[in-house]
């Protein structure tokens, strides 16, 4: 279809063909995440759109695929690809003591509730490599609390799962997290905490004593204990509104009474519908705590 022009004829775009193209786009996307489900258990059917959109673009230009069918093929016939495909999709940005601030509020206006518990359950979720699990170790070592503490440190990535077990960073990173430790209100050197070998670092053993990685889907997994603090931080902003409100109920159910819940900076708790069930400790640094209504 043209449009008459003096000088030169315009093609011009069929009206609609932008919002078939987006359509069908999404069809795909529909499609490749059921594929997922049905293949391999993983739901991400209530992630954001436009947060799977991107990585599944990326993947697609990774591996030089096309479409998106063609990379439906692939991971449902190749195991390869749907490794690939859970590392895209995974958020894996984490650092040690990340958003310094956050631990100073936390050490600040948790802790001291902390200290009047007999045992103390601690769950973080979305743990990816395990860098804020053993962040909260060193804290909790500081306050003289964590001989009493379980931390259980979940993700649905068993690979980053692995290497947060292992406790094995790079060197190069332990000047950043030095750093992020002190200005966490750190009451010690932070090389006292690992050891340095080859160019990387292993976390000490005292450490891991009472830290459990274990894999959970929180879009597909039931909780699996009761605790008094849950932190799950720059996880939720990826899913959609019925997913975000069916993982509040879930951590709502899991919490003791008058436990904290953590969220990260872009994420809340207002507008949820178990917002009521809450108050506010720091806005800033979102952290909540459980109250009985």
């Amino acid at each position: 279809m043209y449009l008459k022009s003096s000088e030169k004829r315009v093609p011009i775009t069929p009206k609609g063909s932008l919002n078939i193209t987006q359509n069908t786009e999404n069809t795909e996307i529909e499609l490749l995440l059921e594929g997922v489900y049905r293949s391999y258990g993983f739901d991400f059917r209530e992630y954001a759109r436009s947060s799977i959109r991107r990585r599944v673009k990326k993947q697609m230009s990774d591996e030089k695929l096309k479409s998106i069918s063609e990379l439906q093929a692939k991971i449902l016939h190749d195991e390869a690809y749907m490794e690939r495909f859970l590392t895209n999709v995974s958020i894996n940005v984490t650092s040690m003591f990340r958003d310094p601030s956050f631990y100073l509020a936390f050490r600040e206006k948790v802790v001291p509730v902390l200290k009047t518990y007999p045992s103390v359950r601690v769950w973080v979720a979305g743990c990816s490599t395990g860098e804020e699990v053993y962040s909260l170790a060193i804290l909790l070592h500081q306050e003289n609390l964590l001989k009493k503490s379980r931390i259980y440190g979940t993700d649905i990535n068993q690979n980053v799962l692995n290497k947060a077990k292992s406790g094995i960073y790079d060197l190069e990173n332990m000047k950043e997290y030095s750093k992020n430790h002190l200005a966490a209100g750190g009451k010690e050197p932070f090389s006292n905490y690992y050891n340095a070998k080859y160019g990387s670092v292993v976390m000490k053993g005292f450490l891991k004593r009472n830290l459990f990685f274990h894999n959970h889907n929180l879009a597909t997994d039931a909780s699996f204990n009761e605790f008094n603090v849950i932190l799950c931080r720059n996880v939720m902003i990826y899913f959609d509104e019925i997913l975000q409100n069916k993982t509040h109920k879930m951590f709502y159910e899991s919490l003791c009474k008058f436990g904290f819940l953590v969220l990260g900076r872009k994420e809340t708790i207002k507008f949820s519908d178990y917002e009521c069930h809450y108050e506010t400790i720091d806005a800033s640094n979102r952290i909540y705590r459980r109250v009985e209504k």
